[in-house]
């Protein structure tokens, strides 16, 4: 059975709940899944004021976790058309993993949300793949054996390097079934990917 760490950094709960349906996906696959966020570098004071979501069940990450999974599936939302800087912070600090080469081989993946439909999801669910890439991850992103990425019918996220929702201006779109279909699918076939390299 695989083991597979779904990280994430959420801060009005969107990508908290596409984190949720990915780890979703990758339990349908038999896969043993753990959610953790990242440490959250804003104070809590202006957190607050700000409106971000502060009851997230998910517990914090540390980097010297990451070693024990098989696959690492990691979501952020867009800032400014790039990772956000909680994100990067975590990141930054693995060197020793880097250095050590500790994650090499390991099966990753990506997703993303962002207010509009061109605010940067694509840009920055490739920052996250080319980060875990020199970590040595093996990328699994988004095919187009997921229909529900596909059409102009409706407003949707999804891209083949991993999927995506689209939250509005203000925040009051959550991912739609489309979008937390495209993150399950990710997240299956990332598990099934991890299940036949280490079984």
């Amino acid at each position: 059975m695989a083991k597979v760490l779904v990280l994430y950094h959420s801060t009005y709960g969107h990508t908290e709940a596409m984190a949720e349906a990915v780890a979703e996906g990758a339990r349908s696959a038999g896969a043993d899944v753990d959610i953790r966020r990242v440490p959250e570098t804003v104070p809590e004071d202006v957190a607050r004021s700000s409106g971000y979501k502060m009851d997230q069940k998910a517990p914090i990450a540390t980097v010297q976790e990451l070693t024990n999974y098989d696959a690492i599936i990691v979501g952020a939302g867009t800032r400014f058309g790039r990772l956000p800087s909680q994100m990067a912070a975590f990141w930054d600090t693995a060197g020793g993993l880097w250095a050590t080469g500790a994650l090499n081989g390991k099966v990753g993946g990506a997703f993303s949300s962002t207010a509009t439909q061109h605010g940067g999801n694509e840009l920055t669910v490739m920052s996250l793949i080319h980060n875990l890439m020199h970590f040595g991850l093996t990328i699994v992103g988004l095919d187009y054996g997921y229909g529900g990425q596909s059409g102009v019918d409706r407003v949707r996220g999804g891209s083949p390097y991993g999927a995506t929702t689209i939250t509005d201006s203000d925040g009051s779109r959550m991912p739609s079934e489309d979008e937390l279909g495209g993150a399950r699918y990710q997240g299956r076939r990332i598990a099934e990917v991890a299940t036949k390299l280490f079984g």
